[in-house]
């Protein structure tokens, strides 16, 4: 566990120890939490980018553009000061493009994303208080999190993974990109259960106020969540699909 302040020149912050990881331990990297960074400041561009498992990133503070850019594994926290004079859901924390190409990881930042969030994210998860235009753009897989507002074209080109988006303005049927995903709201436990443990973990690493508000009362909050995801199996699934229908029937055993 090490402590270090940083600053917007700071970039990719992360990476070269990713790179060292990967270079001695390959794909799998190490265990969670092996690795513990405790920072503090205005981190650069890419901040956490090819992140990999085994890499715990906490900065106190906010962090620019590319946060989290195609992570494999580990975790990102972005929080703000504990002293303030803001809320912090109602405010930037993170820039745009964050987690574009994620494969793996998780990110929970306490506060406001910009625009293009999660855009071509296969497999990473995160949970973000409000984003901009565009998010999960091209999302093929993984989890999202929106624990507030989001901004137009949401989903566009979206074929697999999920989302769950908190309409507190009731105008989220009108931001949506209705061409490739569907909304509906929280139809069964499974679902119930995925969203309130990730509001959970987001607590527990930010102390977010807005996660402590949505448990709190969460019968109230239940229903203003909706679920995004494709209209169709994604296309790979389609193909495996296909093919089971036309394979050869095993043969019986005499």
């Amino acid at each position: 566990s090490l402590t270090y302040k940083v600053k917007n020149t700071n970039r990719s912050v992360g990476t070269k120890v990713s790179g060292e990881i990967g270079y001695q331990y390959g794909e799998t990297g190490l265990p969670p939490r092996t690795i513990e960074l405790n920072l503090s400041g205005s981190a650069g561009q890419s901040f956490g980018a090819l992140l990999t498992p085994g890499i715990r990133l906490i900065l106190t503070g906010e962090a620019n553009d590319y946060v989290g850019k195609s992570m494999s594994g580990g975790e990102i926290i972005v929080r703000p000061p504990a002293l303030r004079q803001f809320t912090a859901e109602d405010n930037m924390i993170v820039g745009n493009t964050v987690m574009y190409g994620a494969t793996g990881g998780i990110l929970f930042a306490s506060g406001r994303g910009g625009e293009r969030f999660c855009v071509r994210n296969s497999g990473g998860m995160a949970v973000v208080e409000g984003i901009g235009d565009h998010g999960c753009e091209y999302m093929t897989n993984g989890t999202v999190v929106v624990l507030g507002r989001t901004g137009k074209n949401f989903g566009a080109g979206m074929t697999g993974g999920s989302a769950y988006v908190l309409d507190l303005d009731e105008n989220f049927e009108r931001l949506y990109n209705k061409q490739l995903i569907k909304i509906d709201r929280l139809a069964n436990a499974e679902d119930e259960t995925q969203l309130k443990e990730l509001i959970y973990q987001h607590l527990e690493n930010t102390e977010s106020n807005r996660a402590k508000e949505i448990l709190a009362d969460w019968a109230a909050f239940k229903p203003r969540f909706w679920k995004v995801s494709p209209k169709e199996a994604p296309p790979i699934a389609k193909l495996v699909n296909a093919q089971a229908a036309t394979a050869d029937p095993v043969p019986a055993k005499s």
